[in-house]
This record gives structure tokens, sequence and C-alpha cells, in this order.
């Protein structure tokens, strides 16, 4: 149940930020990544019970840009992993739920503008570069969640 629960704060979060068209494989993303998020920072298993408002900080500070991500879902994972081989009964249906969402957040490469764009060369740049939203690429579905996530939070 934490699983559907942390998938259904990140679709209105989602949707009350109205970044993206529910119906597109990139709000896909945008929710899978978001509800992973907040499904692998419930370290106590109280996810039902908590008030969103209250935990929104640290699912921003978890999103950030810069935020080691992946490798804070893979650390996440292991640590749940282990918790659930210790239990009679072994993984339960919510962490094979997020692995499953995992898997096909690393898996799927979206055709999306390149947000990370190279530094021009030479001496004279000044400040970061500009983002050509004509430029495209490959982009793993989780890149491209991050953000997405991250922006309807702060939209929320």
């Amino acid at each position: 149940m934490a699983w559907l629960y942390a998938e259904y704060i990140a679709d209105e979060l989602l949707r009350t930020g109205r970044l993206i068209p529910v119906s597109t494989l990139e709000f896909r993303a945008g929710r899978d990544t978001l509800a992973l998020t907040i499904y692998l920072a419930d370290a106590a298993g109280e996810l039902p019970g908590i008030r969103v408002v209250s935990q929104l900080d640290e699912w921003l500070s978890l999103t950030a840009y810069g935020h080691p991500w992946r490798d804070w879902v893979d650390t996440r994972f292991l640590e749940l992993g282990e918790a659930a081989r210790e239990r009679p009964g072994g993984e339960d249906a919510d962490l094979a739920l997020a692995r499953a969402a995992w898997r096909w957040l690393d898996r799927t490469e979206l055709y999306a503008t390149n947000l990370d764009p190279a530094l021009p060369p030479g001496p004279h740049r000044e400040g970061p570069p500009a983002v050509d939203e004509n430029s495209r690429v490959w982009t793993p579905a989780w890149e491209l969640g991050l953000p997405l996530g991250h922006l309807a939070m702060h939209l929320f």
C-alpha cells in the first residue's frame, strides 16, 4: 500500500503543477521518479500516515540538481532488500512495485531537450551556457523525471 500511496502523492503533485500533459511518457517519468523518491525516503515505514507538506523539504533536497539521486536510490534499494531478507516472507509487494518502476525509469530513454549542454570553448565565457531547446538527446527517463518532480514540488 505504501508504493501506491507514494504514486498517488506524486501524481497529485505533478497534476497540480500542470507542467506536462498527463498522457505522456514524460509525465510517467516524472510521476515514477517522484514516487520512488517519496517511497524510498520513508525510512520509518510510516508513509500512509504522513502529511505531505511536512515532507516536501526532504523530497526537494533529494531531487535537487547535483544531488547524487541515482546512487541514493541504489543505496536505499540495498538497505530495503537486506531488511526484507531478514523478515519472514521476504520482499513485500510495495518493494517489488518500486523495483519495477526503477527498472522502467533506468532502462527507458526519452527523446528530450538537452538540459546539460557542453560549455562553449574559450576564456571569454560568462556564466552557464544557455539551453538550446532545439537540441535534443536520448535521456534516461529518471533524468528527465527528476527535474519535473522537483519543479512540481516547488509549484505545489
